[in-house]
């Protein structure tokens, strides 16, 4: 894949049944998000956005909003798409938006996602605690991560 010919823009209600596929594909093990799930992150002022390459989405990403933080709700890439900077590309977009904001910016990460883990690193990330088996059903533990606001 070119990066030209990937767009990220808004994620829109059209594109949630294909979001809740590629939440089957991705985390069979954990209780994946339904369409409803989606439905109600849209509507809720949250900030999502979808990654497309020629009309296909391949990845989504988002961010919750309150006045005083953000947290990355989630990011998913496709099978066929990963390791292919996509993931970067939809984190730095949720990234401006929280700096756009001037928030800081909190997620959750599988201790054995080394992938995520070193993208979040690269991104000004910093652990901060361990939540354990906070993945459900499969019992998976959680690093909780932090981003300092960005206000310049």
């Amino acid at each position: 894949m070119r990066p030209s010919e990937l767009t990220v823009g808004p994620l829109r209600h059209e594109d949630v049944a294909r979001c809740a596929e590629i939440e089957h594909e991705l985390f069979p093990g954990d209780d994946p998000w339904s369409e409803n799930s989606f439905h109600s992150e849209l509507d809720g002022g949250n900030f999502y956005v979808g990654a497309h390459v020629n009309g296909e989405l391949i990845g989504y990403a988002g961010l919750g909003l309150t006045d005083f933080e953000s947290s990355v709700h989630t990011i998913a890439v496709v099978s066929g798409h990963q390791r292919g900077g996509v993931g970067k590309t939809l984190l730095r977009t949720l990234l401006a938006k929280a700096d756009e904001l001037g928030l800081p910016v909190f997620l959750e990460v599988r201790t054995d996602n080394v992938p995520a883990i070193s993208l979040y690193l690269a991104h000004g990330f910093e652990h901060l605690g361990l939540r354990r088996r906070y993945y459900q059903p499969s019992g998976a533990d959680a690093y909780t991560m932090g981003r300092p606001a960005n206000r310049d």
